[in-house]
């Protein structure tokens, strides 16, 4: 006699279908566990025998073989549990094969039968709704997580005797629906108008968000490059359903937020001693690094050139492609990793060098040495440069005569601008994503723009990649000023912050 219960498999960013069948059969008692899993699913045979004699059932004295199929894919983790147990039991004739039809599980086993939270709740309603499975059960702490997925019935249990006895149809577990979580501004998030002077930095920042564009603030200690990369956050758009989706699986996948749904844009600020595998992702067990934990939000790199080249060298291929492949010999996964990056630098490592107050006492072969720690090919791949001069002593004391937040009527105008990009490529992509061959036929430029584009990329000589980041910056001014095409005046304003003499001293 066999028994079959369904679950799943986080393989990489996906989760796949896995068959739990039992069968027993005469022989000496005793259960063994097949079909590629990891120790943790060896060590479920103890979980499992436990948790259901703890639970007031019986485990069976038979000869149990329980196989993880399909046989050939590496399995990992202790959510093999709840469907293992399942099967045990209606192998075994306390439960009817009937009522497991249609029903996907997933949960960690205590030894008294508690069900303990996983990693990849999301992963695994995921895999049920591709797979035309309606009724999911998970403990308690991944039910609203797991909920997040439409066209899926989500049961949250606390033990083995709730899931059971729901299935007997004794005691009916309730479905738990997905709370709707509304976006807020909170008081610790830094607002435009706590900035001192900038307003170049500002508009540019604007210009950044609504078009999802890299953006590098270059200048001395003290002007302010920190708080403008945290103001970002207030003025970005909230969440779209299909964004919430793909950064709650990322961030469960780490193991952190396996119980949490992620409401806010990521804001990643990994430290400069941060290595390149944490960077980008992947050790023995892949996981997605910070460049994919920043997906649909932004990656802060403060003082960009103390990072190893080995770590900001990584980071080309991503910003690229906007996700991430990692090979190791276990296998090869993809992250996904659209994020905006936000840097800051120094122009030289005392941080004065251009200074009009304070002499700068770097000599010429360390300044040059400085410059060379970030590498062209990198700054190619950054939309816009901004220079960030200090602040007047006299403008930091002043007084704001401003009651309200200015994030708040601009973080309106920035959705409404990421909406209409949304709309005129018929997909949830944005001006900084395009490809060349989108930008051919979507970005629309008058004639007198690519005159004007066409002169000004010879003059300043800028490579293929800067030419096409030109234009999309162009179009998200053009997008902010409601223009159906792009004229000079936006191609003049994108190319301002294209090009930036201070790193080509």
């Amino acid at each position: 006699m066999t028994a079959r219960v369904l679950s799943a498999a986080t393989v990489g960013f996906e989760g796949k279908l896995i068959d739990v069948e039992c069968d027993a059969s005469k022989g000496l008692p005793g259960l063994q566990i097949v079909g590629l899993g990891n120790k943790a699913i060896d060590e479920a045979k103890e979980r499992v025998r436990s948790a259901i004699t703890n639970s007031h059932l019986d485990f069976p004295a038979r000869k149990l073989t329980v196989n993880l199929a399909p046989a050939n894919l590496p399995k990992d983790g202790s959510h093999f549990d709840l469907p293992i147990a399942l099967s045990i039991l209606a192998v075994s004739g306390q439960l009817r094969q009937e009522v497991l039809e249609g029903v996907m599980c997933a949960g960690e086993l205590s030894l008294g039968g508690e069900l303990r939270p996983i990693r990849g709740a999301v992963h695994l309603a995921e895999a049920a709704r591709t797979h035309g499975v309606t009724a999911i059960i998970v403990p308690l702490q991944n039910a609203p997580q797991a909920a997040l997925v439409k066209d899926a019935t989500v049961y949250g249990a606390k033990t083995l005797s709730e899931v059971f006895l729901h299935l007997l149809g004794e005691k009916k577990l309730s479905p738990i629906s997905a709370k709707e979580r509304v976006s807020q501004t909170h008081d610790s998030v830094v607002d435009l108008a706590d900035i001192k002077g900038q307003e170049q930095a500002k508009r540019a920042l604007i210009i950044a968000a609504a078009g999802n564009h890299n953006i590098l603030f270059d200048g001395p200690p003290g002007a302010g490059k920190t708080m403008l990369a945290r103001a970002l956050v207030s003025i970005l758009p909230p969440l779209t359903y299909n964004e919430q989706i793909e950064i709650t699986k990322l961030h469960s996948l780490t193991g952190v937020d396996i119980d949490e749904v992620v409401s806010e844009r990521p804001f990643r600020s990994p430290h400069h001693t941060a290595s390149h595998v944490s960077l980008i992702g992947g050790g023995s067990k892949p996981q997605p690094g910070e460049v994919s934990l920043a997906h649909n939000g932004v990656l802060f790199l403060d003082e960009l050139p103390e990072y190893p080249r080995i770590s900001l060298e990584s980071l080309r291929q991503p910003l690229e492609d906007r996700q991430v492949h990692v090979s190791r010999s276990a296998g090869r996964v993809t992250y996904p990793a659209n994020f905006m990056l936000v840097a800051t630098k120094n122009p030289c490592p005392c941080g004065y060098y251009g200074d009009p107050t304070r002499e700068c006492s770097c000599s010429q072969q360390v300044l040059l040495q400085y410059q060379k720690r970030v590498s062209g090919p990198l700054l190619d791949r950054i939309d816009m440069v901004i220079p960030v001069a200090r602040v007047n002593e006299k403008d930091l004391l002043e007084s704001n005569p401003q009651t309200t937040r200015q994030s708040e009527p601009i973080r309106d105008t920035v959705t409404h601008v990421r909406r209409k990009q949304h709309q005129r490529y018929g997909a949830e992509i944005h001006n900084a994503e395009l490809s060349s061959k989108r930008i051919a036929e979507r970005t629309l430029l008058s004639n007198e723009a690519k005159e004007f584009l066409q002169t000004a990329a010879e003059r300043l000589q800028l490579s293929a990649r800067s030419f096409f980041k030109v234009i999309k910056v162009a179009r998200t001014i053009a997008d902010l000023e409601d223009s159906p095409t792009i004229q000079p005046p936006h191609v003049a304003e994108a190319l301002q912050y294209r090009f930036n003499p201070s790193l080509t001293r």
